[in-house]
């Protein structure tokens, strides 16, 4: 907060902030002043702080000292620019109040619209605009206050309008006259003191401070406290609530409202987008109520509405906003979401802000707006976010599969996806949680809804355009999204669909192509994604910014292959136990097992040999001469074991033992608490000649490798779950002795490293030691949260979202790094190892390493790379640009 003030006014062409004020004026409020400043017509108003909604929490849900004196003094200036009077019997001042957070989150909080209207000011209204048009804002405005204030469901006032309506035979709400509106404005108050024993409040000011209230509230509502942890934005931001003067979008053929991007948010193509209704109210085009007509002659194909284009039914209002709209896009240097409203044939602007978009779209956007010197190649990387590239890393429906369209809708958000129809997001949330993927398929969505879209892998309405609630948070979410699908007759009471003849039920599986705007009967072909062009461009930008090194999880050469089209510059972790598992393997890896000596257990090893070396030789010749960190047997011996009878009796055949002698053997080497026990480090000091096979096809693999193509592979041959020193020491001297025997075989020496996974508390603090020997770290970040946090990764999601949910962990500690626990042996860690061995090689390897706020902080650190798995390397790369790049700014 600035001083002591908690309010700022905007509106005549000047403004006490301006767009730099988001933190405290939301960003809505700053843009309001910014368009202001800019002289923009924007309708006169103020904003009530983001400091306000922090005051108001911290003192107990009362507002602090002054504020209403701030208030009063902020309205008396509206009501001058104006030349009309809050509360006024003849000429009164009516206002929306809307919520306003630094972040958006569209349609997560509550607006009412029409605040002043009473039975006395009303009439005054009527006077000036007419009756009809008069009594219906007053009936809207009830409506509206009365849920978001009052509490009430909407319900109440749809069955007493529905029911006025069936008796009189009307259809449609404009067929209503004034008198109608007064009779169900009548009926509606009746309601309201039945239900709530009290009457709708007339005084205009304590309408005024019951809406400034319920936009504060709303800030700790269900659904925006779910909007805040699914977008990563802290509760303590709080948001600014914006008074405003209102204009009328309602008041005949010479009124509209509407919503435009300055380019096509679902694509990113440089074209002038949106939708709009005359005589309508701004709620009327996001809530999917009436299908809106198109702005621009050019996207009327796009959208399906018999009404004609804004560019034909008010051209001179068109032109201004076309001017308005570039004028805006060039000042924020960045895609603008605009709302406006013409009130008889007058263009009023009511927000812009940095429009959602796909993530498509968010890379065309950011490629095209450098090209065209908008903006430069860093700010470029800057505005795709990490997170974002995972809508594009993957298959889209294949150009010559089948189609069979069930319904086409409009392409509110592009992408594809398959899954089982619901219709209703407790549902898809319910089906989601048990890993099953489904389809959401609504009439219309609502706020209320955001928990099932994004629980679910695509979202169908039946209602609804390009800009509605469900599509502007689709896109957002990166869901593909098929509105408006007029043709989709949803019964969701017996569970079915049905469009053309045909009927489908609850579970059924569709395929959704949000591009097409089209939904598919069953489970259609998909295709990888193309990510040349904008995505290789942006990329390349990315790498030039970026320090950190960005390596791949992977042992197959799928993998490989496909991490290194995503540009990974070396494998981080190649989990050499995932080999051991091929079904002409796990025979012989049981047999050494189960071998009674030495003897036996080599036997079964010389076997394995050539297997893992045709392996490691796939991966250095594919890596070339990028590094390549591979780490010896990590899992505990059980896990390659048969568990059900018809197994064990399969295997102890093929060994030629009894089963009773297997069962025995494996009743043996069961461990309570297996993943602290026999295994990693401890099954090399066990059993060295597991790991001196290891290390032996490594080598020989290397040496093949560099004969063939004359490249010289870079093996790091990692030692897994090391605690002390003494455990690498050993370990160590037996991988050295046996790549100077291969050398010495071949007549061929390469380079290699031999270092550690730290993933055990002690490894952290005793890295320092440990450093003396080892050439690398590599920190093995899910273990080592399981060490630390003492939580099994494996059992804790039954709990760990009760966790979140209070706060405990911001983040589950397996998806995002916990920066002060774990992060700080992370960082103990590579501060000891430095001070040991200036330059010791340091990387992560956890599943961490694909997470942007994990790779921001290995940034921070100085690591010199992160792994993770094929694709995620893309982001991983966008992140740590992104690192590099915020922090220079800094």
């Amino acid at each position: 907060m600035t001083g002591d003030k908690w309010v700022y006014r905007f509106g005549g062409g000047s403004a006490d902030g301006n767009t730099g004020m988001k933190n405290l004026l939301g960003g809505k409020g700053a843009n309001l002043a910014e368009m202001a400043r800019l002289g923009l017509p924007v309708p006169p108003g103020f904003t009530l702080t983001t400091a306000v909604c922090t005051a108001y929490y911290d003192r107990g849900e009362t507002y602090p000292d002054g504020l209403e004196k701030e208030v009063n003094e902020a309205l008396a200036a509206v009501e001058k620019e104006t030349g009309k009077v809050f509360g006024d019997n003849d000429n009164p001042l009516l206002v929306s109040v809307r919520s306003g957070a630094r972040a958006s989150m569209p349609g997560m909080m509550d607006t009412v619209l029409n605040l002043g209207l009473s039975d006395v000011t009303v009439e005054g209204l009527a006077k000036k605009a007419g009756e009809r048009f008069a009594y219906d804002s007053y009936r809207r405005f009830i409506q509206m206050y009365c849920n978001v204030v009052l509490g009430m469901k909407h319900d109440i006032f749809e069955h007493i309008l529905d029911d006025y309506k069936e008796r009189f035979e009307y259809n449609l709400d404009t067929e209503l006259s004034a008198d109608d509106w007064k009779e169900i404005i009548s009926q509606y108050k009746a309601a309201i003191r039945k239900q709530l024993g009290k009457p709708f409040p007339d005084d205009p000011h304590e309408q005024l401070w019951g809406a400034v209230g319920a936009v504060f509230g709303s800030w700790m509502n269900d659904r925006a406290k779910l909007y805040r942890k699914l977008n990563d934005i802290p509760a303590e931001w709080g948001t600014a609530v914006n008074v405003q003067s209102m204009v009328f979008g309602n008041m005949g053929e010479t009124s509209a409202t509407g919503v435009a991007f300055t380019r096509d948010p679902s694509t990113g193509e440089k074209v002038f987008y949106g939708e709009f209704l005359i005589n309508a109210q701004g709620e009327d085009v996001v809530a999917g109520i009436r299908t809106p007509a198109p702005i621009s002659r050019s996207r009327a194909d796009a959208i399906s509405s018999d009404e004609a284009p804004l560019e034909e039914a008010m051209p001179k209002v068109y032109n201004e906003l076309v001017e308005v709209a570039n004028t805006l896009e060039s000042h924020y240097r960045d895609m603008q979401d605009i709302e406006f409203t013409v009130e008889d044939n007058k263009l009023y602007m009511l927000q812009t802000r940095s429009g959602k978009r796909t993530a498509a779209a968010a890379l065309k956007i950011a490629v095209d707006m450098a090209q065209e010197g908008l903006i430069n190649e860093e700010e470029a990387v800057l505005r795709l976010m990490p997170g974002q590239l995972d809508q594009l890393l993957h298959p889209t429906i294949s150009a010559d599969a089948k189609r069979d369209v069930i319904v086409k809708g409009l392409p509110a958000s592009p992408g594809a996806a398959v899954g089982k129809v619901v219709f209703s997001s407790d549902e898809a949330a319910e089906r989601a949680e048990k890993g099953e993927d489904v389809i959401l398929m609504r009439v219309e969505t609502s706020p209320e809804d955001i928990h099932g879209m994004h629980a679910a892998r695509a979202i169908v309405t039946s209602r609804g355009g390009m800009t509605s609630h469900a599509a502007v948070v689709a896109r957002g979410m990166g869901r593909p999204c098929v509105c408006g699908a007029g043709g989709l007759h949803i019964d969701a009471e017996k569970g079915v669909f049905r469009s053309g003849g045909r009927e489908f039920k609850k579970g059924d599986i569709v395929t959704i192509d949000g591009a097409e705007g089209e939904v598919l009967s069953g489970e259609v072909d998909m295709v990888n994604p193309d990510l040349s062009g904008d995505f290789g461009k942006l990329m390349e930008w990315a790498d030039r910014a970026r320090t950190l090194k960005v390596r791949t999880n992977a042992e197959t050469p799928h993998d490989v292959e496909t991490a290194i089209s995503f540009g990974a510059e070396g494998v981080g972790l190649c989990r050499t136990e995932h080999m051991f598992f091929e079904s002409e393997r796990i025979p012989v890896v049981r047999s050494m097992i189960l071998a009674n000596d030495k003897k036996g257990r080599e036997a079964a090893l010389s076997k394995l040999l050539p297997m893992q070396r045709g392996d490691f030789a796939e991966i250095f010749r594919l890596m070339g001469e990028r590094p390549c960190t591979i780490r010896l047997l990590d899992p505990p011996l059980h896990e390659f074991l048969p568990h059900s009878e018809d197994e064990m009796a399969e295997v102890a055949k093929s060994a030629g033992v009894d089963i009773e002698v297997l069962k025995r053997q494996a009743n043996e080497l069961h461990e309570n608490n297996p993943m602290l026990g026999h295994r990693g480090c401890r099954l090399g000091i066990t059993y060295p000649e597991i790991y001196e096979m290891q290390a032996r096809a490594i080598f020989e693999a290397a040496v093949q490798i560099a004969k063939d193509t004359g490249y010289s592979p870079i093996p790091e041959v990692m030692i897994p779950l090391v605690g002390t020193r003494k455990e690498l020491d050993i370990l160590k001297e037996k991988v050295d002795a046996t790549a100077q025997a291969v050398f010495k075989e071949t007549g061929t020496e390469l380079e290699y490293l031999v270092g550690t996974m730290i993933e055990l508390p002690r490894a952290a603090l005793q890295a320092g030691q440990i450093a003396e020997t080892a050439d690398f770290f590599s920190f093995g970040t899910n273990d080592l949260t399981q060490t630390t946090l003492g939580i099994s990764r494996d059992d804790a999601a039954r709990f760990l979202k009760d966790y979140e949910d209070q706060g405990i962990y911001e983040k589950d500690p397996f998806v995002t790094l916990d920066q002060d626990g774990v992060g700080e042996l992370v960082r103990i860690a590579a501060e000891r190892g430095r001070k040991t061995k200036t330059g010791i090689k340091l990387g992560i390897c956890g599943e961490h390493g694909g997470d942007p706020a994990s790779v921001a902080f290995c940034h921070r650190l100085g690591l010199n790379y992160v792994s993770c798995s094929p694709y995620r390397v893309p982001i991983a790369r966008l992140a740590a640009a992104h690192a590099a790049l915020q922090k220079a700014d800094a």
